[in-house]
C-alpha cells in the first residue's frame, strides 16, 4: 500500500529541501581535494582524495626504522603535492629534529618548500600546529607527536577547517603502544604505512621501494589496504609493475644465480 504524502515515514518537500541545503553547505565547507592520481586509491577514498581542510593521521606499521622512514616519506609526499604551486610552503613541527633533508627532497619536498618548528614537548608541537592552521596561508601543516588525545585532534580538525589548510598528524610509536592509531581521534582519515619487499630487477640493483598502504579508518568510507610503489620525486605513489614484468625480472635473477 502506498504511503500518503503526510506519512512520517516519508520526508515532505520542505524536509528534502532542508536536507539538500545542509548537504550543499557541508560540501561548500570542504577544502580542495587532493587526489592520489591512482584509480585504485581514489575510488576507495571518500570524496576521491584527501580533504584540503581536514585532519589526516599517519603512523608507521611498526616501530622499526624502515617503517618509520616509509611513514615519514608518505607524509612528505602528500605535503609536497599540497605545496606544488609556487609560493606555498609547508610547516613541519616536531619535538626532536631527526628529519633527513635529502630524503624529503627525493619525494618533492625540497628546502625551498619547507620550514621547521621545534618545541620541547608534544603539547607545544600541537599548539604550534593549531596556530599555523588558523593562520591560513600555508600549503600544509605536518606535526609529529607521540601522544594526542581526542580533544587535541578535535581542535586540530576545527583549526584545519577554519584556516582551509590540510593537517597531517604523524603519530610516532611509544614503547607502550602496539599501534598509535589505537587512540580515539577526530581525524578524517587514518593511514598505516609499512615497508614490503620491492620487485626483483632483471639486472643487479635495488628496485623502487614498495609500501603497504592501509587506510585504517575514514569518514563516510570503508578501510582498505594496498601494496604500492613508494613516492617518486613529485610525491606520487604508483601501482606495482604488471605481473608479466615481475615474471621477467624473476627469470633474469634466476639465470644470474645459476
Amino acid at each position: 500500500m502506498l504511503l500518503p504524502s503526510s506519512s512520517p515515514d516519508r520526508p515532505d518537500a520542505d524536509q528534502l529541501a532542508a536536507l539538500r541545503a545542509q548537504l550543499a553547505q557541508a560540501q561548500s565547507q570542504r577544502g580542495p581535494v587532493l587526489a592520489f592520481g591512482l584509480e585504485a586509491v581514489d575510488s576507495k577514498v571518500a570524496g576521491g582524495g584527501l580533504d584540503g581542510a581536514g585532519l589526516h593521521e599517519i603512523a608507521a606499521a611498526t616501530a622499526s626504522l624502515n617503517d618509520d622512514a616509509a611513514a615519514t616519506l608518505f607524509a612528505a609526499g602528500i605535503a609536497a603535492r599540497f605545496a606544488s604551486q609556487p609560493g606555498f610552503t609547508v610547516l613541519w613541527a616536531l619535538s626532536r629534529y631527526d628529519l633527513y633533508a635529502p630524503g624529503l627532497d627525493q619525494v618533492g619536498l625540497g628546502p625551498e618548500r619547507i620550514f621547521h618548528a621545534e618545541a620541547g614537548k608534544d603539547a607545544e608541537v600541537l599548539a604550534l600546529a593549531e596556530d599555523a592552521l588558523r593562520f591560513g596561508s600555508l600549503a600544509c601543516v605536518v606535526a609529529e607527536v607521540k601522544l594526542a588525545d581526542q580533544t587535541a585532534t578535535r581542535r586540530l580538525q576545527l583549526a584545519a577547517s577554519d584556516g582551509g589548510t590540510p593537517m597531517l598528524l604523524y603519530r610516532r610509536h611509544r614503547s607502550c603502544d602496539r599501534c598509535p592509531l589505537g587512540q580515539p581521534s577526530s581525524a578524517m582519515t587514518r593511514w598505516r604505512i609499512g615497508c614490503v619487499s620491492s620487485a626483483r630487477l632483471p639486472y643487479p640493483g635495488v628496485g623502487r621501494p614498495r609500501w603497504s598502504v592501509e587506510l585504517v579508518r575514514q569518514r563516510n568510507g570503508n578501510p582498505f589496504s594496498l601494496e604500492l610503489d613508494a613516492c617518486d620525486d613529485q610525491g606520487r605513489l604508483a601501482l606495482p609493475a604488471p605481473a608479466r614484468h615481475r615474471a621477467a625480472a624473476a627469470v633474469g635473477a634466476a639465470s644470474q644465480a645459476a
